[in-house]
């Protein structure tokens, strides 16, 4: 499948995410973005945040997060003990009865929904419940212009199948690196 394919496909088209097409598409293209972003985390250019940087902008005029919603109804944020008494003192709950109802801890000892989609996520409009006082891990979701970038590879491993914006971050991201090569 040629990048020429790829880039004019509908599945950005107007900013509305097909997930049926990014579906398909991710499944193609996963194994292929995940040697890439592996190989990229070994040679780790200099210039890489500038890159991420560089590519947020146009990922972000390409997919609206409110006409897909996949990363709610697919995954779980990481809830930070702040994130656990801001939500439950806006549901007026008590950290201990959000946590009971709401969460489970994992092996690693994080705290994540019991269950997807988000249990926060409104299905019919795509919007999030909470949205004033969401996980910090949802603000600032999907990570593509965390400093460092480097060091968030292996997340960006993980959701260029659940996110059309990271899928479209490494398929830029792919394109400007071969350039220069």
């Amino acid at each position: 499948m040629s990048n020429k394919f790829l880039l004019s496909s509908p599945l950005f088209y107007n900013m509305h995410v097909s997930l049926r097409s990014f579906k398909q598409k991710a499944r193609y293209r996963r194994q292929k973005f995940v040697r890439f972003l592996s190989k990229l985390r070994k040679l780790s250019p200099s210039n890489l945040d500038d890159l991420a940087v560089s590519i947020d902008k146009q990922v972000w005029d390409e997919v609206d997060c409110k006409t897909c919603a996949n990363c709610c109804k697919t995954m779980s944020p990481t809830y930070t003990g702040k994130d656990i008494r801001r939500i439950s003192t806006f549901l007026n709950m008590s950290a201990k009865d959000f946590k009971s109802k709401w969460l489970l801890k994992d092996k690693e000892g994080d705290w994540l929904n019991r269950s997807t989609p988000c249990q926060f996520l409104n299905m019919k409009t795509n919007r999030c419940n909470i949205y004033e006082v969401r996980p910090v891990d949802c603000i600032g979701f999907p990570h593509i212009t965390k400093k460092k970038m480097v060091d968030y590879i292996h997340v960006h491993q993980q959701n260029v199948d659940k996110c059309p914006a990271t899928f479209k971050m490494v398929e830029q991201m792919m394109l400007l690196v071969h350039k220069k090569q």
